[in-house]
């Protein structure tokens, strides 16, 4: 699977080697179902550095397009098996 970055993917200080670990090894996936938007997905993660990060992405085709990575807020937790 190709993963695109969008610049606003780096807003919080996390390096594309983080975002890619966590995306990769996900504890979470699944749609996110608000605002009416479509093709809008959360994967939850651990990075290069055992840090949990949310990620939020959009699904194509050919690649997914990772737009927004940071660390996990509290609101997520429920959702992480552990």
């Amino acid at each position: 699977m190709v993963i695109v970055f969008k610049k606003s993917a780096f807003e919080h200080n996390k390096t594309e080697a983080s975002i890619q670990q966590a995306f990769e090894n996900p504890r979470y996936d699944g749609p996110i179902e608000e605002d009416g938007h479509n093709n809008r997905y959360l994967r939850i993660g651990f990075d290069t550095s055992g840090n949990l990060l949310e990620i939020m992405y959009n699904e194509y085709e050919d690649h997914v397009c990772i737009f927004h990575a940071m660390g996990c807020r509290s609101i997520y937790f429920h959702l992480i098996e552990y």
